[in-house]
């Protein structure tokens, strides 16, 4: 039997790894009750782990995910995004668990425009937050054998915002948008990568690096206008424009499309196209991806 730990489970992609594993043996602690910040982290996984027998796995979901905000913190987002993996998987390797941490396209430079990243290609994040994921993973492989290190991009769902919802909301208050052509990705259904999550946990493939997003590519701008289209909204609405009309504090990839092919090598199910998975995404929560407040 396989008992799970869940952190952050009430953001994006925690609520949908909780509500994947719903029926099978789960904490999903939300950040009210683990702080990985907090110095009691250790001994709350080695109380997890005491009242967990047979095979134990970590989905690490908790992360600073304001890229901007970054920026201006960057401490506090390293120590979210850095020091916390780190010191959690250096937990699990007293309990014996094994970890499944969470990273982002954005360890790579994003200048890269003739293919999609591979898990070995050079890493060299440009922002705050990049250097803080990447220096999570690094602290990942340097503690814990057992672990899975997994770069997703783009990610989308019904918890939290984020770019889709957003859209979707918009169009309620904005006659045309103007959406960026100049950034391409790989827009991700944080349900979908959830379910990849725990297949690769229960899958017995090697430890190591992995990337998981939805498959093809978008830029954010043929995202928006596919958003008008789930929504029943004229898409000619969404107009392009390039990324100096929208100045950021962090500068933002212009192409950070992650390959599949180490997925794919290790005999995991690939994500669906992006977007067929935005199509039923819409289909299987509308009401929380389309609300005015997006």
């Amino acid at each position: 039997m396989t008992r799970w730990l869940v952190t952050g489970a009430r953001g994006q992609l925690g609520s949908e790894l909780a509500a994947l594993l719903r029926d099978a043996d789960l904490t999903a602690p939300g950040r009210d009750e683990l702080d990985l910040t907090a110095p009691s982290l250790a001994e709350w996984v080695r109380d997890w782990a005491s009242r967990a027998g047979g095979r134990r796995v970590v989905l690490n979901a908790a992360a600073w995910t304001d890229v901007d905000g970054a920026e201006a913190d960057p401490s506090g987002a390293r120590e979210v995004n850095a020091l916390a993996p780190a010191r959690l998987a250096a937990a699990c390797a007293e309990v014996d668990a094994t970890l499944v941490h969470v990273s982002t396209d954005y360890v790579f430079a994003g200048d890269q425009a003739d293919r999609p990243y591979e898990v070995d290609d050079p890493v060299e994040p440009r922002t705050a937050y990049g250097a803080g994921k990447l220096a999570g993973e690094r602290a990942v492989r340097a503690g814990l054998d057992a672990h899975y290190v997994v770069r997703a991009a783009w990610l989308y769902g019904a918890t939290g915002g984020n770019f889709v919802k957003t859209i979707a909301g918009l169009r309620h208050r904005r006659e045309t948008l103007d959406v960026v052509n100049d950034q391409v990705g790989s827009p991700t259904w944080a349900a979908d990568l959830a379910r990849g999550l725990v297949e690769l946990a229960g899958s017995g493939a090697p430890y190591g690096t992995y990337h998981c997003a939805a498959g093809g590519q978008a830029s954010w701008y043929e995202l928006a206008r596919a958003v008008f289209e789930e929504v029943g909204a004229d898409p000619e609405r969404v107009r392009p424009c390039d990324s100096s009309v929208f100045p950021r504090p962090a500068p933002r990839p212009a192409y950070s499309v992650l390959s599949g092919s180490s997925w794919a090598a290790a005999g995991l199910r690939p994500l669906p196209h992006w977007r067929d998975a935005l199509r039923s995404a819409f289909a299987a929560d509308r009401s929380s991806l389309d609300t005015p407040e997006g």
